[in-house]
C-alpha cells in the first residue's frame, strides 16, 4: 500500500483537479454515515473531482494545520488551497448542492482566454459567439456576449439573457443589460413630455452619450416617473451600475435622481 502524502495526494493533485478531503476518525459515528455517501458521489463524478479520506487520529498534524475542531469535516482543495468546506453529517442532496455550488468549471479557462483577447484580437468575438453556442449554460459568457451586442441588436441581447432569471447568481447583472436593451428598442406613439424625453434618452444611449442619457432619463422621471413601467428609473439605475458608483457621472447624477423620485 502506498504511503499517504498530503502534499502530493492533495495539494499537488488539486492543481490538476479539485480534491475533496473527508476528515474523519474510526470512533466518529456521523463520519461512518457520511463516508459511504461521499464515496458514492466520488464514484459518480467521472473524474471531475477526487476524494481523499484523512484519518485525523493518524494525521493529527494535518488536522491541526487545517483547524479541524470537529468531525466529520469536508474541505475542497483547488490550486493548492481550500476553496470550500462544510462540517457535520449532511444528507446526500445537500452535499450534491454544495458540490455544484463550489466545484470549479473547467471551461472557465477557455472563457477567460477569450475575454483576454477581445480588445485586440478580431477573431475573439467570433470565438465568444461559438463558445456561447457550445456552452449555453455558461451564464457569464451569455452576459458578456449580450453586453457586446447590446447596441447593435438589443432584441438578441434580451434573448441571450432569458435563462438568467430571478434566483440566478447573475440575475441582477442580466436585468441591467435587459433594461438598457429595452430602452434602446423603446418605441411609443405617446407624445407626452415624459415620452419625448425617454425617446431622446434612447437616442443618446445609442450614441453612447452617458451624460446626455442620464440628463434625459432624470428629466423624464421628473415629468412622470411611472411612465412606460418606470423604464426611466430602471434604466438610470442600470447605467449607474454599469458606470460604477464611484464614476464621476454616477456621483453627479445620483442626488438629482433621488430628488426626481421623491
Amino acid at each position: 500500500m502506498a504511503v499517504f502524502d498530503f502534499q502530493k495526494d492533495v495539494l499537488e493533485k488539486s492543481r490538476q483537479v479539485p480534491v475533496v478531503v473527508d476528515f474523519w476518525a474510526p470512533w466518529c459515528a456521523p463520519c461512518r454515515t457520511l463516508g459511504p455517501v461521499i464515496q458514492q458521489l466520488a464514484g459518480e463524478a467521472n473524474g471531475r473531482w477526487q476524494l481523499v479520506k484523512v484519518n485525523t487520529e493518524e494525521h493529527q498534524q494535518i488536522a491541526k494545520k487545517y483547524a479541524i475542531q470537529s468531525i466529520p469535516n469536508v474541505k475542497m482543495f483547488y490550486g493548492g488551497k481550500v476553496i470550500a468546506e462544510f462540517a457535520g453529517n449532511l444528507p446526500k442532496h445537500q452535499i450534491e448542492k454544495w458540490l455544484t455550488s463550489h466545484l470549479p468549471d473547467p471551461r472557465n479557462g477557455e472563457f477567460q482566454q477569450i475575454l483576454s483577447r477581445l480588445e485586440y484580437d478580431p477573431n475573439a468575438f467570433a470565438q465568444l459567439v461559438t463558445f456561447v453556442q457550445e456552452n449555453p449554460d455558461m451564464g457569464e459568457a451569455r452576459l458578456t456576449l449580450a453586453g457586446m451586442i447590446l447596441a447593435e441588436n438589443p432584441e438578441q441581447a434580451i434573448e441571450l439573457l432569458e435563462p438568467l432569471k430571478s434566483g440566478h447568481p447573475l440575475a441582477d447583472h442580466a436585468e441591467d443589460i435587459r433594461t438598457m436593451a429595452q430602452l434602446l428598442s423603446f418605441e411609443t406613439e405617446d407624445k407626452s413630455p415624459a415620452a419625448n424625453k425617454l425617446k431622446a434618452a434612447r437616442e443618446a444611449l445609442w450614441s453612447s452619450d452617458w451624460q446626455g442619457t442620464l440628463e434625459l432619463l432624470i428629466e423624464s422621471i421628473s415629468l412622470n416617473k411611472n411612465f412606460a413601467g418606470e423604464l426611466a428609473r430602471k434604466a438610470t439605475i442600470a447605467i449607474f451600475h454599469h458606470l460604477g458608483e464611484k464614476h464621476e457621472l454616477s456621483r453627479k447624477y445620483r442626488p438629482r435622481f433621488s430628488m426626481a423620485l421623491y
